[in-house]
């Protein structure tokens, strides 16, 4: 398996844990009072707009040749730690 693989199997992964991660939040967000979901679900959708930026990114990196696929690595970076950033943010404010 190649290193471009092995990149895209680490970020699935990733991405996976994440999709996770909001499942977690939404039945946290369920069982919460009014004023907490509407917060909640706010985030949530930050969240799964980023994981949709993420699959985007993921798409393009498997598409990119041998030769190009380490340019868009940065992209996915980007998007990566972004992503990584929301639910680190939303699990801790409301964490409980």
């Amino acid at each position: 398996m190649d290193d471009k693989e092995l990149y895209q199997q680490k970020k699935q992964a990733q991405l996976d844990e994440w999709k996770a991660e909001i499942d977690k939040l939404k039945a946290k967000a369920s069982g919460a009072s009014a004023d907490v979901q509407l917060e909640m679900n706010k985030q949530i959708k930050t969240i799964e707009s980023k994981v949709i930026e993420g699959k985007k990114k993921l798409s393009e990196l498997a598409e990119a040749g041998e030769d190009a696929w380490e340019s868009i690595k940065e992209g996915v970076e980007s998007a990566w730690n972004s992503l990584k950033s929301a639910v680190s943010d939303a699990a801790a404010k409301f964490k409980g």
